[in-house]
């Protein structure tokens, strides 16, 4: 008897799916040989660097406004160092999300599954990343940047209804506009070294995140009942609303000496802020596009966070 497999079965826009304990046991293979211990990986004693940015300068989100043109270049370079803080920050809320619903979705699943193994190896990488960004935030001496307390309680709610496919949808939101711009960020000379360090392991590590999640999101659209997909539309959609918002705390702006409503202001105006964030996220939307997710009120969501053009 010929044994028909699921990947043989499930095909989308993007083709036929690959079986889900053959992807994740190449990612297996890829964290055994790839994973890093930022504690010793990189040199935490070393100081600052003078002059060096701890951002790219064209990723600040004043850059390129009648704001940033007046300011200094040390200033320019301090709310550089706040906003890597802040992103930072913004890292730690979103992984402790994250991690929570990996164990959710494997709950139920066979722990002996490479695919569970996988999700429980994912959840070892999200810990020392969020440990590391905390030491990060520490030797800048800047503060803690937590999201506001609405956000805090609605990502406290979609963390608890959240369906599969609406999970992995946020968990490829959170990660591949930061990974596009810390593409940008771990080969700048520019920029200093312990930033370029923190950069280069995450993006290395996070590859693996984004292929799991991207595959099984494939598969939750092609299998969850139509409802799920429906519920996961609209949910990503406001996600991506709160995240675009999100991603620059204002206080930023008060610690470096800014008047924080008009560089608000400036940034919700700038062309070039607007064109950063839909590049870091068309290979993303692109992907959701493709395989059913940007449709109906979810899509007009979509739109309205900036995200999407």
């Amino acid at each position: 008897m010929t044994t028909v497999t699921e990947a043989e079965v499930l095909r989308d826009a993007l083709g036929a799916l690959k079986d889900r304990e053959q992807v994740a046991e190449r990612l297996l293979d890829s964290s055994a040989k790839h994973s890093f211990d930022p504690d010793k990986e990189l040199d935490w004693d070393a100081p600052f660097e003078e002059g060096k940015w701890f951002w790219p300068p064209e990723l600040v989100s004043l850059y390129d406004t009648p704001l940033w043109r007046r300011m200094s270049e040390e200033q320019r370079i301090a709310l550089s160092q706040h906003e890597a803080a802040a992103l930072a920050s913004l890292g730690i809320w979103f992984e402790i999300i994250l991690m929570q619903l990996l164990v959710r979705h494997i709950y139920d699943k066979a722990a002996t599954s490479a695919h569970v193994r996988y999700a429980l190896t994912e959840i070892e990488d999200e810990c020392r990343h969020s440990k590391m960004f905390a030491r990060l935030i520490t030797k800048g001496g800047t503060p803690y940047y937590p999201v506001s307390r609405v956000h805090m309680n609605l990502g406290r709610l979609f963390k608890t209804i959240s369906t599969t496919p609406g999970s992995f949808t946020a968990t490829l939101l959170g990660e591949e506009v930061l990974d596009w711009m810390q593409r940008l960020t771990f080969p700048d000379e520019r920029v200093q070294t312990l930033i370029r360090g923190v950069t280069r392991i995450h993006v290395v590590e996070e590859a693996r995140h984004v292929r799991y999640a991207r595959e099984e999101l494939r598969r939750q659209m092609l299998t969850a009942p139509r409802w799920s997909q429906e519920f996961t539309r609209v949910t990503s959609g406001e996600f991506a609303r709160v995240f675009s918002v999100a991603f620059v705390n204002p206080e930023v702006y008060t610690n470096v000496g800014l008047d924080r409503r008009e560089a608000v202001a400036q940034v919700r105006a700038s062309g070039h802020r607007r064109d950063v964030m839909q590049t870091g996220a068309k290979r993303l939307t692109d992907f959701l596009d493709e395989i059913g997710v940007l449709r109906g009120a979810g899509r007009r969501l979509w739109k309205s966070s900036g995200l999407l053009a």
